[in-house]
């Protein structure tokens, strides 16, 4: 029996859960524009306004909009993503070492066509995997799903924006993995993920730190090492290939997989030394130890992991927190506005704003175990990927156990692009379950 729609299939708690943290977000980007003499300094909080108000219709539109017209318009939307990051490249502004804007940043008008093509590409994949699901766990089905994040994260990565880059590969896997793809494919994503994430930090700890001391460290730092070893590597690979496809042998198969894991490792960790700036390799650095440069770049862990330390068990209070009111913090508005909320809320605090994000997530997860048909699955998903894994490294940079990266704290960071994009995320999770029974 179809049920017929009405205001009752919303879900409140959805959105009640999303308002709740923008206007956590708005509070405390004032609370960060607020000296230790009580002058507020910063107009920052009344933009965040305009963007949460934008960023309810948005999702307000989203929730009421036939989600399924998406399917259809999911290319041309990610074309024009892609294209944007493209002009972006070549007209965009440089903030905090990165082209990544594009608009009139002296008036304050901007937008981070990065983080729109996040929902470009959870569109495409979702688009694609619903069209192809009958060929899901072919590897041929895999790549082009790989081929499609990875166009927006090579154009990003030349701004370079490192933590917007990173983001695609969790919806990636999460998409993929909904979608019934082999684990085997999966599991080699993240194992390059993190294969390149710590034969780089080590590298780097060797160029910068170890530097002239003898250390076994030192081969991965020698440019012409890696070349040779990467030529050995892609040696043994292609004996391997020639065995799999002559021979038929299963244990082929699995020398071409860990060979092909080391070769695109080995590579990724050559590119990374080659296309991150040394404010990001510092950024690497300092998170292994701050204490290397306590004054530089391992101040805004300090200060951070000091400012959630000082909140105690319910904080100093709104208004009250000294870490963002004497401006020890940097950037306090945007990758470490956790840190301020927790010095002024304390850990009550923080276990509400965990609350508020679990609730979206958990919520997000029924929605997508109820979806009507397999592309509102694939979205949703998606969504909830993007959304856990933004969280996730967000507060582990502000707790100093995970690498500053540049990610925001969705709803409650200082930002309209990426309140924005996950706005339209939310309203397009609202619309799946609001179109369930359809």
């Amino acid at each position: 029996m179809t049920r017929t729609r009405s205001v009752f299939g919303f879900d409140f708690l959805l959105l009640f859960s999303t308002v709740a943290l923008m206007v956590i977000g708005v509070l405390f980007i004032y609370s960060s524009g607020v000296s230790s003499t009580g002058i507020v300094f910063s107009t920052q909080y009344i933009k965040q306004i305009v963007w949460v108000v934008t960023g309810i219709f948005i999702l307000l539109a989203m929730s009421v909009s036939d989600y399924t017209r998406f399917r259809d318009w999911a290319l041309y939307i990610y074309g024009f993503m892609v294209l944007l990051l493209i002009i972006t490249l070549v007209f965009g502004k440089r903030v905090n070492g990165a082209r990544s804007w594009l608009g009139l940043l002296n008036y304050g008008v901007g937008i981070q066509a990065g983080e729109f093509a996040k929902f470009g590409a959870i569109l495409l994949l979702g688009s694609y995997l619903d069209m192809n699901r009958g060929s899901v766990r072919s590897l041929s089905t895999f790549l082009v799903c790989l081929g499609i994040i990875l166009v927006p994260v090579a154009l990003i990565m030349v701004e370079p924006d490192l933590g917007t880059a990173i983001v695609f590969f969790p919806i990636l896997l999460v998409m993929t993995y909904v979608a019934g793809t082999k684990k085997r494919y999966v599991l080699f994503v993240l194992l390059c993920g993190v294969l390149m994430t710590v034969f780089t930090l080590m590298s780097f700890w060797q160029q910068l730190v170890v530097k002239d001391q003898v250390s076994p460290l030192q081969v991965l730092s020698d440019r012409e090492f890696l070349k040779y070893l990467l030529l050995s590597i892609g040696t043994v690979l292609v004996i391997a290939l020639c065995g799999l496809f002559l021979l038929k042998r299963r244990y082929f198969y699995w020398l071409v997989y860990v060979f092909s894991l080391l070769f695109v490792s080995v590579l990724g960790t050559m590119g990374a030394q080659v296309v991150l700036k040394p404010f990001q390799v510092m950024r690497l650095i300092v998170f292994l130890n701050p204490q290397i440069d306590p004054r530089g770049s391992g101040w805004n862990i300090i200060q951070s992991v000091t400012a959630i330390g000082s909140g105690g068990l319910f904080g100093k209070g709104f208004l009250q927190g000294t870490q963002s009111h004497y401006r020890y913090l940097p950037q306090q508005s945007t990758d470490f506005i956790f840190s301020i909320f927790s010095e002024e809320w304390g850990f009550i605090g923080g276990l509400l704003l965990f609350t508020l994000f679990l609730i979206i997530l958990v919520r997000g997860l029924r929605i997508v175990a109820a979806a009507r048909d397999p592309f509102a699955t694939y979205v949703g998903s998606g969504v909830v990927g993007m959304i856990f894994f933004h969280v996730m490294v967000n507060v582990g940079m502000a707790m100093g156990i995970m690498p500053i990266t540049g990610i925001p704290l969705l709803f409650v960071s200082y930002g309209g692009s990426s309140l924005w994009m996950a706005a339209a995320g939310i309203g397009l999770l609202m619309n799946i379950h609001y179109r369930r029974y359809s």
